[in-house]
């Protein structure tokens, strides 16, 4: 499916708990009438019956976890259900930083080497056909540094969910699997020098000091970006994060 580029910026999130529990907060608000449009289009992927999930990949520091927050809630706002939609963020498959020592992998944490992928593919497989009952999903507390098992409640109610993550357009085993899985695949972008910013304040905010803090953004998630940023001509939609 060809790549359409929507310039729809993405607000701020509603409170200061939710611009910390997610750490890619764009810098301006934008019209609420971008966000609608995008809710708008999610609804009409929407078959008469079941679920369908919507993927938003990008880079560290690019907007993903507000625009997946903020569709979500003009969506249900739409419809007039605060249950139509759910954000759900790939962060939550994470390996434990026990796991991570114990593999060596710790020092570059947010690698595609560093995330449970098959379990986070068996999870939108079960979001697909598990519709009767209540799936739980595990998020991702950046307070802490650590996944939270089943912090996520998807219930029967839920038609749309929206996935994002890093590395959704991955062409790589397993990540590869997820492509057929989506009803679209967003691409989210904003600058390097506003990602950067974002990732700076977003690692200081979570115990870095300043020049840590921009060594981790530039290394570990600056080669992250790298390879994400060569999936963006798989996604259906390029959206700005700015």
């Amino acid at each position: 499916m060809p790549n359409s580029d929507l310039r729809a910026a993405v607000p701020h999130p509603p409170s200061a708990d939710a611009q910390t529990a997610q750490a890619d907060a764009p810098a301006e608000p934008a019209a609420s009438a971008d966000l609608t449009d995008l809710a708008h289009r999610v609804i009409a992927l929407l078959p008469e019956r079941g679920r369908i999930v919507v993927g938003i990949a990008g880079s560290p520091g690019a907007g993903k976890t507000t625009l997946a927050m903020n569709v979500a809630a003009r969506i249900n706002e739409l419809l007039g259900s605060a249950e139509t939609a759910v954000h759900l963020p790939m962060d939550g498959f994470h390996l434990a930083n026990a796991t991570l020592d114990r593999l060596g992998r710790h020092d570059r944490k947010g690698a595609i080497d560093t995330f449970d992928g098959w379990g986070f593919v068996a999870l939108l497989r079960r979001l697909l056909v598990e519709t009767d009952h209540t799936v739980y999903a595990p998020s991702f507390d950046r307070r802490v540094d650590e996944g939270i098992a089943a912090e996520i409640a998807v219930q029967p109610s839920a038609r749309v969910v929206m996935v994002e993550g890093n590395y959704l357009l991955a062409d790589t085993e397993p990540w590869r699997e997820i492509a057929g899985l989506l009803a679209e695949a967003w691409f989210c972008e904003t600058s390097e020098a506003e990602r950067l910013r974002r990732l700076v304040d977003r690692h200081e905010r979570h115990g870095r000091n300043p020049e840590a803090a921009l060594a981790w953004a530039e290394s570990v998630d600056g080669k992250n970006a790298l390879l994400i940023e060569a999936t963006r001509a798989r996604a259906t939609l390029t959206i700005s994060g700015q």
